[in-house]
């Protein structure tokens, strides 16, 4: 199996707005898998053929078979099923990444995740639990906060009004209330982590609910990615803005992550005390019924396709 991101980037991919990174296929969407090896290359340490692995590529995991370099695979833990291990490696690497490598979320913290329900949502606030953080989240969704809150969220928001905006992300509106909440949650006194699944419409938001030294990491802008950006505001709370992806890294970074995400990550999930979610699997000559489904907004976690 492999799993299906989202609109932001699979059908993204489609309808030509977000390109494969050079070297990848251009032609064939898909950016992680899991299987078993059929075969190794020279100079491959470590694997043999029929060992059960999961990854992340930068494109072509829309395929029966998959090329990729043997340090960035992931083992598969004999307690996870296939569909379970196609559920893995994007949302959790990403999520482990930006969360916990890149934003340092600590212990007594609390982290909010935009679209909680999306697979890397979910994986988000397993992860909080984890290192014994605190997580707030936003769906447009009641039904998804709810779901949420079994995996671990200590806090669900409903965002009441869907945020829109054009190709440009200008005239951009805002998911009404979901600030005041937070803030309301926290005692006024905001977030530590901010990982932003949305974009440009829950920007002013974000910046009104930063704490002091906050971090706010931005994964993914299907709102739009533009707005306005109150540099006061970030000066005067010394909080930090970064942006990242995982897809156009070089092999070297990702290579790196693997190792990292094995030693710190991969136990947890082989002895259950992280989960994928996975909301359906499709076989693969379905995908297009996969794709409309994700458009709906209608998921909870992971989408997957097998042969």
């Amino acid at each position: 199996p492999l799993g299906l991101r989202g609109p932001p980037v699979r059908t993204g991919q489609r309808r030509g707005r977000y390109p494969a990174p050079p070297g990848w296929p251009a032609d064939i969407l898909g950016l992680e898998f899991s299987g078993v090896v059929d075969a190794c290359g020279a100079g491959v340490e470590g694997w043999a053929e029929a060992d059960r692995v999961m990854g992340i590529v930068g494109g072509g995991g829309y395929a029966e078979y998959v090329v990729t370099h043997h340090r960035t695979l992931l083992p598969v833990p004999d307690s996870l099923d296939d569909d379970g291990a196609g559920a893995v490696p994007e949302v959790f690497l990403t999520a482990y990444d930006a969360v916990i490598l890149q934003c340092g979320l600590a212990p007594g913290e609390t982290v909010l995740v935009h679209a909680v329900g999306s697979g890397v949502g979910t994986a988000a606030v397993q992860l909080a639990r984890f290192v014994g953080a605190e997580s707030i989240g936003t769906s447009r969704t009641p039904e998804k906060l709810d779901r949420a809150g079994e995996l671990g969220l200590n806090r669900g928001i409903l965002a009441t009004v869907e945020p829109t905006s054009d190709r440009d992300g200008k005239g951009v509106t805002e998911a009404s209330g979901w600030a005041e909440q937070v803030l309301e949650a926290t005692d006024g006194r905001g977030v530590d982590v901010i990982l932003d699944l949305v974009g440009g419409a829950y920007l002013s938001g974000n910046q009104r609910v930063i704490a002091q030294g906050g971090r706010h990491v931005v994964v993914g802008v299907p709102s739009g990615p533009r707005n306005e950006l109150d540099l006061r505001l970030l000066m005067g709370r010394r909080a930090t803005l970064r942006g990242t992806v995982l897809r156009a890294r070089p092999l070297e970074e990702k290579i790196e992550l693997a190792k990292a995400f094995t030693r710190d990550i991969l136990p947890a999930l082989a002895a259950g005390r992280l989960r994928p979610v996975v909301d359906r699997v499709l076989p693969a000559d379905s995908v297009s019924e996969a794709h409309r489904y994700l458009e709906s907004n209608e998921s909870f976690g992971k989408v997957l396709l097998a042969w």
